[in-house]
């Protein structure tokens, strides 16, 4: 009887290990079926989700460079307008206190004009970054915050941007030799400040509009890129409307 019995114990041991076996391999079955993309977002291929970015990319920087470069692009855009140095703002209290209020305002349209000429150069720097985006750089800017598009194109252009818009900067301030009258007042300025214990102005105006002329840029993109991703009715395209609204 007791023999009986540990066969019987045997036969369901036995059992239970080829079903758990059974079960195991049916399960390698199907993962071996799966598709490449299994587990992605919302079921989005890799190549959907690079793709989607750099469309969405695309139409922010296009309408944000046209925004940018076109007149008054800057100037009348008080989010990214390029104000008179506020590291020389008492430069700017004396001009006013003795009537140059209109020489005051055309100095600050001159730097936005540098600005907005700027602009017209930058586009196809942010189009061969996009070109260079990976998929890896695709999946984290997607699942990263709602600028993270824009921070990754700032770390990758904004050097680039910098020795572009520079000399274009340059250009603007020199046809109206601006900073050949700034410069002057700014380090005779810096020669006193001591006696204010006032920081000290970099005399450089064209280094000033070149780094406000990126940073405008950056916060055009920036609003781009939150509306692409926040507002369905900013995603033109059926891609778009697939990644985004994952």
């Amino acid at each position: 009887m007791m023999l009986y019995k540990n066969r019987i114990l045997l036969n369901i041991k036995a059992i239970f290990y080829v079903s758990v076996l059974a079960g195991l391999l049916t399960s390698c079955e199907v993962l071996e079926q799966l598709p490449d993309n299994y587990g992605t977002t919302s079921g989005l291929s890799e190549t959907e989700i690079r793709d989607g970015l750099s469309e969405a990319l695309e139409i922010g920087i296009v309408n944000s460079v046209n925004k940018a470069s076109r007149t008054n692009g800057f100037y009348q855009n008080q989010k990214i307008k390029v104000h008179f140095p506020m590291e020389a703002y008492k430069v700017r209290e004396a001009a006013m206190d003795f009537g140059m209020e209109r020489q005051v305002e055309e100095f600050e349209k001159t730097l936005n004009r540098a600005a907005e000429n700027a602009s017209t150069e930058v586009k196809p720097i942010f189009m061969r970054v996009l070109k260079e985006m990976t998929i890896k750089d695709a999946r984290d800017i997607l699942k990263g915050e709602n600028d993270a598009a824009t921070r990754y194109f700032e770390r990758k252009t904004r050097d680039e941007l910098e020795n572009i818009c520079y000399p274009e900067v340059e250009k603007v301030t020199s046809q109206v030799q601006l900073t050949k009258h700034w410069e002057p007042i700014i380090k005779t300025y810096n020669r006193v400040r001591i006696i204010s214990g006032d920081p000290e102005i970099n005399p450089d105006l064209d280094e000033y509009v070149t780094e406000k002329t990126i940073d405008g840029l950056f916060v055009l993109i920036a609003n781009e890129e939150q509306q692409i991703r926040e507002n369905p009715e900013k995603r033109v395209t059926d891609l778009l409307k697939k990644v985004f609204g994952s």
